[in-house]
């Protein structure tokens, strides 16, 4: 089985933890980019990528790659690929345009060529031109131009690997599943210690929590992955690879508590808890964070506030002061993870991060801040150990 070249995207800041996860996967040749990471593997791997990765978004395959420098050396790069070998006639594609490159103005012009080169070809080998279906295309086409590099990639994935399939219920503000199972991954977090999340919302992080600590492939709960639909899928290698994963799967003893103020929310949390099949791991309540008092001696807190346009600065400060308040006064010997997207939030909590991680909600820069919890002040605690 010969080797693919694949390209697998992320959240910026993410991109250390998606390698890390693709070398234990069993890829190779494995080099860090901007938002992704490129690696070779066969097609069992990336059936096994799309199924089995936590932080990737989608798994791309390249093509083809060529140097342009007009709309001419676009259409015929495109055109240089026999697209008979990854779609029939009947079966309909969509293209779209990542540009990182002055040759082109925006990204539109540039797929419509990509799209007459692919169409054309099939109207010049005697056939008919295949339809475009820009929301659920059989074949999704990425042109990625960089300067005067452009590479063709196909999608795998489908819709983004984000979209789990377990979350049947969300907040108005959800965290990506992707992100949500990135910071549990970069908090350094181990099934061993007890995890808590006091802001929960409708679930996303204990969910992801428990399913890293049972070992359950994120893939478990998607229906279906665009690759499935190409010419060469191999349905029972595909099989073979989810069973193996599958039995990777253990019964995990973990302790994960989540804790959520509105009622409804909550009841939203339960839901996808319960649609992801880990409530015998996660442990929900409803209350002010304030009053949240699990009879813990250590662990790990990861909690996302609320960082919106609702929250007026004095209410922000007051909130994640009164978060601070809380880590210090009940959670001396935890590792606490707070992810944020507000300066004035992260600065009002009163305590010193011992870590600070750049990362993307979107296109909002944020900071997962770290902060090691013990009682008394710094300078104490030293001199307790030097004594």
């Amino acid at each position: 089985m010969s080797d693919l070249h694949l390209v697998i995207s992320t959240y910026a800041g993410l991109e250390e933890v998606l390698a890390d996860e693709i070398r234990a996967l069993g890829g190779r040749d494995i080099d860090i980019h901007t938002r992704a990471v490129s690696c070779t593997g066969d097609k069992g791997f990336m059936y096994k990528a799309n199924f089995s990765l936590r932080t990737a978004l989608r798994v791309m395959v390249k093509v083809s790659s060529f140097t342009v420098s007009s709309e001419e050396d676009l259409y015929k790069g495109v055109m240089e690929t026999d697209w008979s070998a990854y779609m029939s006639v009947e079966q309909t594609f969509a293209v779209r345009c990542i540009l990182n490159s002055r040759l082109f103005d925006n990204n539109l012009y540039p797929a419509l060529k990509a799209k007459d080169a692919i169409a054309d070809q099939f109207r010049n080998n005697g056939g008919a031109r295949p339809n475009v279906d820009k929301d659920h295309p059989d074949l999704e086409v990425i042109v990625f131009i960089s300067k005067d590099q452009c590479q063709v990639l196909l999608n795998s994935s489908g819709a983004s690997l984000h979209l789990r399939g377990y979350r049947k219920e969300v907040d108005k503000a959800p965290l990506s599943e992707v992100l949500a199972a990135g910071i549990i991954l970069l908090s350094g977090w181990e099934p061993h210690l007890p995890l808590v999340d006091f802001m929960c919302g409708s679930g996303t992080i204990p969910i992801e929590a428990a399913l890293i600590a049972a070992r359950i492939p994120p893939g478990t709960f998607r229906k279906s992955f665009a690759f499935e639909k190409w010419p060469d899928y191999d349905d029972e290698l595909n099989k073979l690879i989810k069973d193996k994963q599958l039995e990777r799967i253990v019964d995990s003893e973990v302790r994960i508590y989540g804790n959520e103020l509105n009622k409804y929310v909550l009841q939203k949390a339960r839901e996808n808890v319960e649609a992801a099949g880990v409530e015998d791991m996660v442990q929900l309540s409803c209350g002010d964070f304030r009053d949240f008092n699990p009879d813990l001696k250590r662990g790990v807190i990861i909690i996302n506030p609320p960082y919106g346009e609702k929250l007026e600065v004095d209410d922000m400060e007051k909130l994640y002061a009164a978060i601070g308040t809380k880590l210090k006064h009940q959670y001396a010997g935890f590792m606490a993870w707070i992810f944020t997207g507000s300066p004035e939030g992260a600065r009002a909590i009163g305590l010193r991060p011992n870590r600070r991680i750049k990362l993307f909600n979107g296109p909002l820069e944020c900071r997962l801040l770290g902060f090691e919890l013990f009682e008394g002040k710094k300078n104490e605690r030293h001199l307790k150990k030097e004594v």
